[in-house]
């Protein structure tokens, strides 16, 4: 099995967490932590998009460590029709079922620059955002 690249070995304009990425840097997770603060460090745009927030809240107390991750992050993407729209091109495409959050994530990174989706759902992410070369999917 290939050995996963180190946080300082890849390359990135964005980073897009995930919800799975969120629920990591809320326990406290070393690995997502570090991609994190190589954004910080190198300026790269630390990105959660809305949805993963309606995903990883419920509204009480228990949210304060993932509250803590969410005011950390540059930029909460909100979900435009475009972007809904190329989510649902990519669920048509793609061989995947019920992933519509991730679909919706996905097309946030859609853009064309090196983006990184920071996830704990490697392999559904890797095969919706399969068409898009510029985007790397790493596990938390």
């Amino acid at each position: 099995m290939k050995s996963m690249p180190s946080p300082g070995q890849l390359r990135m304009a964005r980073l897009i967490l995930d919800s799975g990425a969120i629920i990591a840097l809320a326990a406290g997770s070393e690995r997502a932590r570090r991609f994190l603060q190589r954004a910080a460090r190198e300026r790269i745009l630390a990105v959660i998009p809305a949805v993963v927030i309606a995903e990883t809240t419920g509204g009480g107390p228990r949210d304060a460590p993932v509250n803590r991750v969410i005011k950390a992050v540059d930029e909460v993407a909100p979900i435009t029709e475009a972007v809904a729209r190329e989510a649902g091109r990519l669920l048509a495409a793609a061989p995947v079922a019920n992933a519509t959050i991730d679909a919706l994530v996905v097309a946030t990174a859609a853009r064309r620059e090196p983006t990184i989706i920071l996830t704990g759902d490697v392999d559904d992410i890797r095969a919706i955002a399969a068409h898009y070369p510029h985007v790397r999917v790493e596990g938390v």
